[in-house]
């Protein structure tokens, strides 16, 4: 069996367990979500994955929707104290084990970004699609948002040259840890991450 079809093993024995104990969370999180956030209460993208095939990532909204006239432009402005407990608590991140499920992503990875940072990437960079993305991965246990993107990019790479069963069981352990004391949820000065804007990883 190759390292692929092992980790792709591993992503299930763990991954189908957790969604069954994980459903009835899932199912508060989305009544809650409805009551504080309105509908729809999955937010729905297209990320790259494997070999940069797109797939369609979902996750638990955590902002309101766009509205010039109350003044919900940014996404400071639409994210909620609900919606930072819901990160913070990566609870937002539970419908993404249906996507593990179904082979568009692996457990440990590079975390699937946007679509349009495709073209940006340096070769080196887009090394990253060498793997399945992930729903944790090295650069998340390495300070989460709070690292820059030349550090984040360079982490996905030596992860997808250096990935072991023991590693990412390693990093699934970090990632508790992480969760747990809530660090790196943002970079400082930023709800999230600033976008990627290429030139060899550098910060918009």
């Amino acid at each position: 069996m190759s390292r692929i079809d092992r980790k792709r093993v591993f992503d299930l024995v763990v991954t189908t367990p957790a969604l069954v104990l994980s459903l009835p969370v899932q199912a508060a999180v989305a009544v809650a979500v409805r009551r504080k956030l309105g509908s729809p209460v999955l937010f729905a993208q297209e990320r790259p994955g494997l070999d940069g095939e797109v797939f369609v990532m979902r996750k638990f909204r955590t902002m309101l929707e766009p509205d010039p006239a109350k003044g919900l432009i940014s996404d400071a402005d639409r994210l909620t104290p609900f919606g930072v407990f819901l990160r913070s608590t990566s609870l937002d991140e539970l419908p993404t084990l249906w996507n593990i499920v179904r082979g568009d992503m692996s457990v440990v990875g590079p975390r699937p970004l946007l679509v349009r940072y495709l073209e940006r990437y340096s070769p080196e960079q887009a090394r990253r699609h060498e793997v399945r993305p992930g729903l944790t991965g090295l650069a998340q246990v390495s300070g989460r948002n709070a690292t820059s993107w030349e550090q984040r990019l360079a982490l996905d790479v030596e992860y997808v040259d250096t990935h072991t069963l023991r590693g990412d069981l390693a990093i699934i352990a970090r990632t508790v840890r992480a969760v747990l004391k809530r660090d790196g949820i943002a970079a400082e000065g930023d709800v999230t991450m600033p976008e990627f804007m290429g030139e060899g990883g550098g910060r918009a």
